[in-house]
């Protein structure tokens, strides 16, 4: 197979892919609190799901609204704060969240994941992304979707990986750019927006339980709250770098040379 790919950029787009699809973030949080996730799973109350789904959606919600309404707002004289002090302030928000049990990751997950979000924009600008276009900021939020793994076998994307999957947000995350691009963020945000908050969540939700599961482990308390949201932006972070790589590549090389490339790596 002949590859349009120089060397240099095949060697990124490698490492991209194993950003992508490599890391275990179940086993990486495991490590954190020195104990099974499952032992979390146990402790989780009766309604953990319906509670563990609405602080997730609530948290995507707020996201987008960031999203949308300031991450436009930097500029290149702006820069945002270096990936080491978000980590910093995530442990920080971290430590509080499991220092309370299930309220406490319930009003630090939005705290989190604001940061991450923040962090994962720096990301996409180091990538020659245009933050000030809807498509942009939208792809920021994906990374959440990116970064968790499938919710059950019936997932749309269960079993077929990164590219999958962006295929299968590629209608909702169309929708919601074009509606952003009328609209903009106006009452609940249209069904478009809905559409993408839930496509987004659905993801989401998987590994967002996982870290409320490492956070419930009694030895964790704060310390391992900030361990735990350490390793979670980390986690995302490592996502990010590997999406926007590949975004980037894609603008040099098309998006079709870029995948069969990234699908010959993995032959």
């Amino acid at each position: 197979m002949t590859l349009k790919l120089t060397p240099a950029d095949l060697a990124e787009l490698t490492v991209a892919k194993q950003q992508l699809e490599s890391t275990d973030i179940a086993v990486r949080l495991a490590d954190a609190v020195g104990a099974p996730i499952e032992r979390g799973l146990d402790m989780l109350p009766d309604k953990a799901s319906e509670l563990l789904n609405d602080t997730v959606r609530k948290a995507i919600e707020k996201a987008l609204d960031l999203a949308i309404k300031s991450i436009d707002q930097q500029s290149a004289t702006k820069p945002f704060a270096g990936k080491q002090l978000h980590r910093w302030l995530a442990a920080g928000s971290g430590a509080v969240g499991g220092a309370f049990g299930f309220a406490g990751f319930a009003l630090e997950l939005p705290v989190s994941t604001g940061l991450i979000l923040r962090s994962i924009a720096e990301i996409a600008r180091s990538q020659g992304e245009d933050l000030e276009t809807a498509e942009t900021r939208l792809a920021c939020v994906e990374v959440f979707a990116y970064g968790s793994p499938a919710s059950s076998a019936r997932d749309d994307a269960a079993e077929t990986g990164y590219f999958a999957m962006r295929q299968v947000l590629a209608a909702s995350v169309s929708q919601a750019a074009s509606h952003i691009a009328k609209h903009g963020l106006s009452g609940s945000g249209g069904p478009a927006l809905a559409r993408f908050v839930s496509a987004i969540a659905a993801r989401f939700s998987v590994t967002a339980g996982k870290k409320l599961a490492a956070q419930l482990i009694p030895i964790a308390g704060a310390l391992g709250g900030a361990a735990i949201n350490t390793v979670f932006i980390d986690h995302f972070q490592k996502i990010a770098a590997g999406h926007f790589t590949v975004r980037r590549l894609e603008r040099q090389y098309g998006a079709d040379a870029v995948r069969k490339a990234y699908e010959y790596l993995g032959a």
